[in-house]
């Protein structure tokens, strides 16, 4: 079916459930940014293929609201669909209750609530019945319709991830959560995000292409824990393993069933934001349901020392592979024939040869030219740039190891480029140097360290209509919460972050320099407080070729020497000579 017919199909369905609304997300139980492909109902109905947005659909109208990241994709991808583009950050652009109670009076907004999240439900509740709008969570009408061709259900098995490279055992974990628990006075505790789930249990999977992810939940009490997973998906050494440090493992379908039956009068703890509504409508009032933040989401964003070490490591292993990927495509471009598909290719053969390579941490991100400006624009065989000289090519990667998940933007200069290109990439180093060499006390907000990175555009009144970073996982997810660049969780020695400022110019280029530091104490503390900086995971050089050194402040081309120093240092005993020659060069004095 068309992207039309779709939507008329689930019109059809909606006026037979009486239905005047119906929300289409791209969510699973575990309201995962990372999905199984089984999930991907709003990809399916509107075409769109980026991972954050959402559908609504009404009798006369449908629309999409997603974020700045994606504008230029999904205009491109929504035409012809029937299905207009709502740019959600745009001021003057309703929100999707605002849009809901205007378009409405009274009548039935309806979603699965299963692939909701908590917040949103408890949100979009209170402000519909303030407008006589009744709010339905039991109907799937999506997945009605979409049974042909619809993929599987994954079905691999977990598997341990070994305590050298976890640092804490299962058991450690859950005395930590409990302590957590205890101070909160729950009785119980339901993990629903998968990484927050993996996490606590020492599990991997494959559930996910780009994300070592298991599907399962987990409810921790005082005394005991579970954890609910498919029982043909569980080994008997990882079931054993489990039992030895305290965890039983039940049968997902039992899961629901489980919560429907806590004691009464219980404190239940939830996170609002990974836990679906289905949980909390099951839990009922029989309880008193708790929301808290994720106590295991706080407790993995703070990388203990063993983890750290085996991050490292494996920025080390990727740093090489991005060297070489470098001085191939400087030589390559001289004479072969290349596209933005062949380089990804090319990238993925050079981290496939590092030690305890598992895959690739997200869909690489490789836009030549006005490609560039679309923020998570993704190539395929058949959609995609000839490269050329003249222009920008943007190549934002990452893989996942065993020991860590890397992440790295670098902007490649083909040939010569003009001068108003130069200037971009210089405001762009500039913006990412501030943030990167900043020092601030512990514990002080991402959100309130944003405009170290942002002062640089709007002096030039210029911004960028994405985060300037975001949490990354350890062998986990990518993208990891609760810290980034725009929340006001505090920062604390051993979280990991990324730092990313670009400038966007549709149709003709993107710029984005992006390096994972981790946050380190300064040695010295004293009366004022305890100092602490960003110390660079990312060793791969930043092109010189493109900046403009007149606009750098001696700090600037100070602090992008010694950042090349350490480059040069930490990677050159793991290179070729030639390859050594080679880095020797790109990371010289600017």
């Amino acid at each position: 079916m068309t992207v039309k017919e779709k939507v008329a199909s689930l019109r059809n369905q909606m006026r037979e459930h009486q239905i005047d609304a119906y929300i289409v997300l791209d969510s699973d139980e575990h309201i995962s940014e990372y999905l199984p492909d089984y999930y991907r109902e709003r990809k399916w109905i509107s075409g769109f293929t980026g991972s954050a947005g959402t559908v609504v659909i009404t009798q006369e109208e449908a629309g999409l609201w997603t974020d700045g990241r994606y504008y230029l994709q999904a205009a491109n991808q929504l035409m012809g669909s029937g299905i207009d583009l709502y740019r959600a950050a745009d001021a003057g652009v309703p929100t999707i209750e605002d849009f809901l109670c205007k378009k409405l009076s009274g009548g039935t907004v309806a979603l699965n609530g299963r692939v909701a999240s908590t917040e949103q439900v408890l949100r979009l509740r209170e402000r519909c019945s303030r407008q006589g709008i009744a709010l339905r969570t039991d109907l799937d009408l999506v997945g009605a319709l979409w049974v042909q061709g619809r993929p599987e259900l994954p079905q691999d098995k977990a598997v341990i991830y070994p305590l050298e490279y976890a640092g804490l055992t299962t058991a450690q974990k859950l005395q930590q959560v409990r302590e957590q628990m205890e101070r909160q006075k729950l009785d119980c505790y339901i993990v629903g995000a998968l990484d927050s789930v993996d996490w606590l249990m020492n599990l991997r999977g494959s559930d996910v292409p780009t994300s070592p992810l298991f599907t399962a939940f987990a409810i921790v009490r005082p005394d005991e824990a579970a954890l609910y997973a498919d029982p043909g998906r569980i080994t008997e050494p990882v079931a054993a393993l489990l039992l030895q440090n305290g965890v039983q493992v039940r049968e997902s379908q039992a899961f629901y069933q489980d919560i429907a039956h806590l004691p009464s009068r219980s404190r239940v703890g939830l996170a609002a934001a990974s836990v679906n509504a289905a949980v909390y409508d099951g839990l009922g009032e029989r309880v008193n349901r708790v929301l808290i933040s994720d106590i295991c989401q706080q407790m993995k964003a703070v990388k203990n020392h063993v983890e750290i070490q085996h991050i490292r490591t494996a920025h080390k292993h990727d740093g090489v592979a991005m060297v070489r990927f470098l001085m191939w495509l400087e030589k390559a471009i001289q004479g072969a024939r290349l596209t933005e598909w062949s380089i990804c290719e090319k990238l993925l053969e050079l981290r496939s040869a590092q030690p305890d390579f598992k895959g690739v941490s997200f869909g690489t991100i490789a836009g030549y030219g006005a490609n560039g400006a679309i923020v998570h624009y993704s190539p395929d065989p058949e959609n995609c740039a000839e490269l050329r000289e003249g222009s920008f090519l943007l190549v934002d990667s990452g893989g996942q190891y065993l020991g860590g998940t890397t992440d790295i933007t670098r902007t490649i200069p083909l040939g010569k480029v003009p001068t108003s290109h130069r200037r971009d990439y210089t405001l762009v180093l500039q913006s990412f140097i501030h943030l990167h060499s900043a020092r601030f006390l512990e514990k002080t907000p991402g959100k309130c360290l944003d405009i170290l990175a942002r002062k640089v555009m709007w002096d030039n009144e210029l911004d960028y209509k994405h985060g300037t970073g975001h949490g990354v996982g350890c062998y986990l997810n990518d993208h990891e919460g609760p810290n980034n660049f725009s929340s006001l969780t505090p920062l604390e020695e051993g979280m990991v972050i990324s730092i990313e400022p670009g400038i966007y110019r549709a149709g003709l280029l993107g710029v984005r320099t992006e390096n994972l530091v981790v946050v380190v104490r300064e040695k010295k503390s004293d009366e004022f407080g305890q100092f602490c900086t960003f110390d660079p995971l990312t060793l791969c050089p930043i092109n010189k070729e493109a900046i403009e050194p007149s606009m750098l402040s001696k700090a600037e081309v100070r602090w992008l020497n010694d950042y090349h120093r350490t480059v040069f240092e930490q990677l050159s005993p793991m290179l070729e000579p030639e390859e050594v020659k080679w880095l020797g060069a790109a990371t010289s004095p600017l």
